[in-house]
Formats: C-alpha cells, sequence, structure tokens
C-alpha cells in the first residue's frame, strides 16, 4: 500500500507543470539606454549599477537564476528588483507619453533604484549636542566638581543632564560615543579616536 502511495506522488510530481518563470522586465528603448548609461557611470553608487544591470539582464529575457549566477546575487533580490520595475512602469509610460527628457527620465530611475528609507526611530542626538557630551568627557571631572579621577559614563550622563545639554541619556547611550565605554580624561586619545575611525 505505502509503496501505492509514493508512485503515486512521484507520477504527480513529474506531471505537474515547471514553476513558473518569472516575467520579462519590459521597458522602452529610451529607458533601456537611461539604464545602459546609470550602469556606465563611474559616478553612479555600486548598488545602483548592480539593480540597472539586473533589469538590464531580465529585459534581454535572461532567467533569474541566470541573473543570480551571473551578478552573484539572492533570488529575492532579482524578484524585488523586477517587482520595482512593474510597479514602476505605469508612471514611465505617463512619461513617455509626454515626451519627458533622457535627464528627467535618469533622475526618476535613479530615485527608484534608490534604497527606501529605512525604519527605524530618528537621530534624537544633534551634531551640537554630541560635540557638548564628548567636550565635557575631555574636561578634568574635578573642573566640574566631580569627585573622581576619571570619567564614566554615569558621571558623564549625570553632568550633560546637570548642564542642560540634554535632558535625558543613559550611560549605555553615552558609552557607546567613547572606545570600550570608557571616557578617559586624557581625552585627546579619545578625540584622536574617534576621528581616526
Amino acid at each position: 500500500m505505502t509503496k501505492f502511495f509514493r508512485k503515486d506522488a512521484r507520477m504527480t510530481i513529474a506531471m505537474s507543470p515547471s514553476p513558473a518563470v518569472s516575467p520579462r522586465v519590459q521597458m522602452t528603448a529610451q529607458q533601456r539606454a537611461c539604464l545602459e548609461q546609470i550602469a556606465r557611470r563611474q559616478t553612479s553608487p555600486q548598488r545602483l549599477v548592480r539593480r540597472a544591470k539586473i533589469l538590464l539582464a531580465r529585459e534581454t529575457g535572461v532567467t533569474q537564476c541566470h541573473v543570480m549566477r551571473q551578478l552573484h546575487l539572492k533570488r529575492g533580490t532579482v524578484q524585488r528588483w523586477g517587482r520595482r520595475w512593474g510597479v514602476l512602469a505605469p508612471k514611465l509610460a505617463q512619461m513617455a507619453t509626454e515626451e519627458g527628457s533622457a535627464t528627467a527620465l535618469t533622475t526618476i530611475l535613479v530615485g527608484a533604484l534608490a534604497d527606501h528609507p529605512r525604519a527605524g526611530t530618528p537621530a534624537t542626538l544633534t551634531a551640537e549636542q554630541i560635540v557638548q557630551m564628548v567636550a565635557v568627557a575631555c574636561a578634568d571631572p574635578a573642573d566640574s566638581g566631580r569627585p573622581v579621577r576619571h570619567w564614566t559614563p554615569r558621571e558623564v550622563a549625570e553632568e550633560v543632564r546637570k548642564r542642560g545639554i540634554m535632558e535625558t541619556i543613559s550611560p549605555r547611550r553615552v558609552g557607546r560615543f567613547f572606545p570600550s565605554g570608557g571616557c578617559a580624561a586624557a581625552s585627546g586619545r579619545v578625540l584622536a579616536q574617534r576621528h581616526a575611525g
């Protein structure tokens, strides 16, 4: 009985159609020329070059697997840019009917190939606040009335709050700005290490 089911399963797999091949990317000659320009331009960021190459390859009709092998990419990356092109195609078609310039089209394509803004909380510290915090850590703790020889992240956090530089900041967050979480009073080293990196 078990052999019957195995054989039946093999026959079902053999008779089922091959997995769907993702559709070919459709584009006009002007769109192709703009993508080729992006891919060739020396100043284009590599991520844009790679994405333009994905679309150009998919437009020729090669399979996703071929693009993955040629460009050393994962399947999801190739699929994502094919889908993105599909969403962008109606806007590009409308622009073609309005006879937009090649420069405007290239600008739109560069924007479409760019990364979407990532989710997450925006930066909450300004550059000025960071500089002021580093200045606190670079000063002698005794000048601030602290009875310690070296700053600790907790001491810096308390002093930053006391001076009104920031309303709230945790010692852990302060520690991220200094090597190994320490705030040495011999601060020339601290600043040199921050600027060297």
